[in-house]
């Protein structure tokens, strides 16, 4: 199955530019979501209830939008313009519990996240992640 090339780190087949910028953030929120659970659970075993209201902290439209604008500095061209196409994207869903600007920067950011991981660049997303992981 070329679908799971994708994720145990295969080259995979699809043309990460021909997707739309919403797709790219469907796939960038679970990157994202996912890499926070790491990040997390690096801070040792505890009680999973625990785990995951420390992972709701930083997995929602606020705190992304506060990611975004940390390591807004460290994007390329390309990476910028990924988050622009994302952030300007006519989402046919609203923010049930967000301000409608940072849903959009939440949005853009996600899209980052899926651009990377979709075109092979797993290293780089991790990087960004790290540099703007604030707890």
């Amino acid at each position: 199955m070329e679908e799971l090339d994708l994720i145990l780190g295969g080259s995979g087949t699809v043309d990460v530019k021909s997707l739309s910028p919403l797709v790219l953030a469907y796939v960038g929120d679970a990157v994202y979501e996912i890499m926070a659970r790491l990040y997390t659970l690096s801070s040792g075993n505890q009680p999973v209830n625990k785990l995951n209201r420390k992972t709701r902290a930083v997995v929602n439209a606020k705190a992304q939008a506060e990611m975004y604008f940390r390591i807004r500095p460290l994007l390329t061209e390309e990476e910028d313009a990924v988050f622009h196409r994302g952030r300007n994207a006519n989402s046919h869903t609203s923010a049930k519990n967000a301000d409608i600007i940072d849903y959009r920067h939440a949005t853009g950011l996600e899209a980052v996240f899926g651009y990377l991981y979709l075109s092979g660049q797993k290293e780089r997303a991790v990087e960004l992640f790290r540099a703007g992981w604030q707890v």
